[in-house]
């Protein structure tokens, strides 16, 4: 009988540790590709390809395991981030309209960080008052410090519910909200504190307003 019984408790022991590995093994979650929306709380969305292409240099593809995003500058904590340094901070989404220079617009869902949560990591010194943004192109462009702060500037890494592509600015763009497009800088790598409010980037430098309100 006992010859019987070992092996029925072997098999017992053999199903209740099975049984409990699929308890404690969490299932893997597979991501599907997110889809773009186009409608949003009932307003109507532009889509990601209704960009005209006017870049400096063309399209920027960027090794994002090698990406970094300085700030530094009139700070008293200078920092690296890396992509997911940035994507670890609070997330927040809104609907703006982009005018291009050109006469042509897009309404977009932009998903990203505030710029001033970054700023206060960095710990702006009183001095400051103008933050300066530049690209991994070459390209640069200025804003006073009060219309980041003040506004809940973006600096985003998803449109329309689909991470950024690279034509469109990955990993980050601004959302300049109220600015024409010039100040909408792509493929941002570093963010500047500066006290030079005459500061002129690519295009201001080339005779356009430093101020770009819409």
């Amino acid at each position: 009988m006992r010859y019987i019984i070992i092996p029925l408790i072997l098999f017992g022991l053999i199903i209740s540790f099975w049984y409990i590995q699929q308890q404690t093994v969490p299932e893997t979650v597979k991501e599907l590709k997110s889809v773009e929306v186009r409608d949003y709380e009932g307003e109507k969305l532009s889509s990601i390809t209704d960009f005209r292409e006017n870049s400096i240099k063309g399209p920027q593809y960027i090794d994002i395991d090698s990406y970094t995003l300085e700030l530094s500058g009139l700070v008293k904590n200078p920092k690296e981030y890396t992509y997911d340094d940035v994507l670890s901070h609070q997330k927040y989404s809104k609907v703006v309209e982009l005018y291009c220079v050109e006469g042509w617009s897009v309404n977009i869902l932009w998903e990203g960080i505030l710029v001033k949560d970054l700023l206060e990591e960095v710990e702006v010194k009183p001095e400051a008052n103008t933050v300066i943004f530049y690209a991994y192109d070459g390209y640069s462009t200025s804003l006073p410090l009060n219309y980041i702060i003040d506004n809940d500037i973006l600096m985003t890494y998803k449109m329309n519910n689909v991470t950024l592509p690279p034509e469109r600015g990955y990993p980050f763009q601004l959302v300049a909200e109220d600015k024409i497009g010039y100040k909408w800088i792509k493929w941002i790598t570093k963010i500047e504190l500066s006290n030079n409010t005459d500061y002129k980037g690519y295009w201001e430098s080339r005779g356009y307003s430093n101020e770009a309100d819409v």
